[in-house]
Order: C-alpha cells, then structure tokens, then sequence
C-alpha cells in the first residue's frame, strides 16, 4: 500500500450527535495507505463543523488530513454535491486513486478501507461494496437480507427491483479515474435518487459490481433519512426505461408474471413497441385466470389490446417477474425453480 491514496468523501448536515463515534471509526481504520477525510458541510445549523475540527489533531495523528468544504446556503444540495466538490480537489490536489463513501451517522468497521480497496484493485472498473449491520437492529429486515444474501451474480442482474442499487451507495468503494468516468452525478436536488443515476451510469459504461463479503459497516436507519425525500413515482419511471433500454429492447416478446396491480402497472408504463411484446401476463390466483384476460382500458387502440391472463405453468419465458421478492415464504423461488428458469436469461426480478 506504499503508494495508495484513498480519498473518504462524507456529507454532513447537523450531524453532531453521530459525528464522534463516525470520526473515531475513521481514525481506528487499520489501512496503512494514505487516507484524506473530505468533509462536506451541507449547510449544517448545528456545530457539527466544530466537532469535526475538535477531531483534527487526532486525526492527523493517525495520519489522516482533514479537509472541510461547504456552502451556507438556505438548501442542503445532497450526498453527491459533496461527492462532486471533492472529485475537483482531489484531481488537482490529491494523487489520491480511490473514493471512498462514508455517511456521517455510519460506523465502518477497522478493515473497510483495507478490505474495500485491495478488492477495488482487483476490479478497478467497479463499485466496489460490502456487507451491513442495521441499527437499530430488525428494521427494514427484508432490504438487509437482499442486500447481505444476493450473490455476487445477482449484483449484475437484479439490476431493475425496487431495492435499488445492488450494492448500497453508503458502501460504495471506487477507483478515482472510474467515478470520474461514469461522472456527472445529476444535480437534479431533491427528489432525484442521485445514488441510482450512477449506478445505472456506471453500468451503462461497463463497470462492474462487487462486493467483500464481510460486514464492514454499521449502516443506521432514520426515518428522516434523505432517500425518504425521493417520489417512487421518479425511481419507477427510472427502473422501467433501465429494463426497456438494456432488457426488453433485446428480447422479441415475453410475459408479466403477476396479473395483479403491480403488473399491469408495468404493463401500462411500457413503450407502446414494448407493450407489443407482451405475450400474456402469468399468476397462482385463480380468479385472476379465471378471467382470460386483462383489457388495457386507457388504450386508444380500437379494439382495446386484450392480453390473455394463464396459469404460469402455461406460461411461455423469458418473464418479468412483478412478485415482491422475499414476501411468498419462498413459494415465488420454488415455482421459477421448477420451471428451471435461469435468472438473467429467463427471467429478470423487477420488483
């Protein structure tokens, strides 16, 4: 590590209650590379600014520099305004070859940098992620399973679920010259899952996705947290056209498995092309079946488009599987199992 430089970018907004337990697990980082905090104060009201320079002689006496940026303006700007600010310092300042994310109410553990950035030099060209603990400890069960059981994969194929990135920006670990690559980060404010643009970017670009299969992070849960400020009605749109440009684009035609309101939903969120290519829409619920089929009411073809409903053993692949994942005790997995369905060639998760 005699040459390593890594960058750990944090965004803080009154964040003074959080700051020393993630400040001292900065310090306590058993990398021995070198290491630049880059705090960026998101126009903060508290003093979270005096306790980061309260942890300045400490710090350095670790060997890590501090540098603090910001704004004071009316509006908080966002994780990755910070993310943005530091990729120009670094360039111009820093040789610094990695990125790493940290946000302020997180808690890495002593390895992460290490760990995180021996496997970044194996795959310069991904994002680079790892295991979580949440606190407190039972919330958003089912998220944290997913995001600790996918395997390595999954990480490029359940690319489309409401889940969002496959490996979760608050682990992000990348090469410098990769996140400036798939750079710009949309500044689209409020409301813009800026952590799912790039993700999407980054693979668009060719990157990669990997994760150290450890738990290198104790990742908290708040209500308040900014990811709550983004409308699902913006992220779905996103997910729809990232399956339509890199998914249903490629195939002929194929079927929604779920005849019930999630799948119309993406029925009738399709291009009209796409929609076209929709065989039939496939469930378990009888009374579903038992209709024939789904009118798409809102078409102005005449006569409307009526796309027949079946059992999904009659069902033809490759699917679109609209059933949250996780929430059928495993009957979900079993029936695409018995199918003997290949995730990724027959199938994609989108929900």
């Amino acid at each position: 590590h005699a040459t390593a430089y890594v960058s750990i970018v944090m965004p803080m907004y009154n964040a003074s209650c959080w700051l020393d337990e993630c400040l001292q697990a900065i310090s306590l980082q058993d990398f021995t590379g070198t290491m630049e905090l880059s705090v960026f104060d998101d126009a903060s009201t508290d003093d979270s600014r005096k306790v980061v320079e309260g942890w300045r002689e400490r710090l350095e006496a670790r060997s890590i520099s501090l540098g603090i940026s910001g704004h004071d303006s009316a509006q908080p700007r966002g994780v990755h305004q910070a993310i943005k600010q530091k990729s120009f310092h670094i360039l111009n300042v820093l040789c610094s070859k990695s990125i790493i994310s940290v946000l302020q109410d997180d808690v890495m553990l002593p390895q992460r940098v290490r760990l995180q950035y021996e496997a970044s030099l194996l795959q310069p060209n991904s994002l680079v992620g790892c295991k979580v603990r949440r606190v407190p400890e039972g919330s958003t069960e089912r998220y944290t399973r997913w995001i600790n059981t996918i395997t390595q994969d999954q990480l490029t194929i359940q690319l489309y679920t409401s889940h969002g990135p496959t490996v979760i920006m608050p682990t992000w670990f990348c090469s410098r010259d990769w996140f400036l690559k798939v750079e710009p980060f949309d500044e689209g404010g409020k409301g813009v899952p800026e952590d799912l643009l790039f993700f999407y970017q980054s693979i668009r670009q060719g990157g990669g996705v990997a994760r150290v299969d450890e738990c290198l992070l104790v990742y908290r849960y708040h209500e308040k947290a900014t990811t709550h400020s983004v409308t699902e009605e913006t992220i779905w749109k996103l997910r729809v056209d990232f399956l339509q440009e890199r998914v249903l684009g490629q195939w002929e035609s194929f079927t929604i498995w779920n005849a019930g309101k999630q799948g119309r939903k993406l029925y009738r969120s399709l291009s009209p092309t796409n929609q076209e290519k929709v065989k039939a829409f496939c469930d378990v619920d009888e009374n579903k079946i038992q209709k024939g089929f789904y009118t798409y009411e809102e078409s102005k073809q005449r006569p409307k488009p009526k796309i027949p409903v079946l059992h999904y053993k009659d069902a033809s692949a490759p699917f679109i599987v609209c059933v949250k994942l996780d929430m059928t005790g495993g009957v979900l997995e079993e029936n695409l199992d018995s199918l003997q369905l290949k995730e990724g060639t027959d199938y994609y998760h989108f929900n």
